[in-house]
């Protein structure tokens, strides 16, 4: 979830239509080969096409030896909040799926 201050909102949204280069990098190199943000009001959704082999073990292992991903996680504490129920620290957690119409 984002802070619910339309300024906060507009400045975390110009982040992420330009994000640092080393942050797409890291991205990438842990397996996820799309990720898309979306937002209504100040509730965020993220959405991952990943390859086989990631693991958000490995990803998160891989985040805390980054300087950039770590100075980009603080900055955007600045815009986020930790979900009601997540863990000290978490920002983003693993939704179980409830419906899928194709299946």
């Amino acid at each position: 979830d984002l802070r619910d201050d339309p300024q906060l909102i507009a400045e975390y949204e110009a982040y992420h239509k330009e994000i640092w280069p080393e942050i797409r990098e890291s991205i990438v190199t842990s397996g996820i080969v799309d990720m898309e943000i979306y937002r209504f009001s100040n509730r965020l959704l993220m959405i991952m096409e990943v390859i086989d082999e990631f693991s958000f073990q490995n990803k998160g292992a891989m985040d805390a030896d980054n300087k950039k991903v770590q100075e980009w996680e603080a900055l955007m504490w600045k815009y986020q909040l930790a979900i009601p129920g997540s863990k000290p620290g978490e920002k983003w957690v693993l939704m179980d799926k409830i419906f899928e119409l194709n299946k």
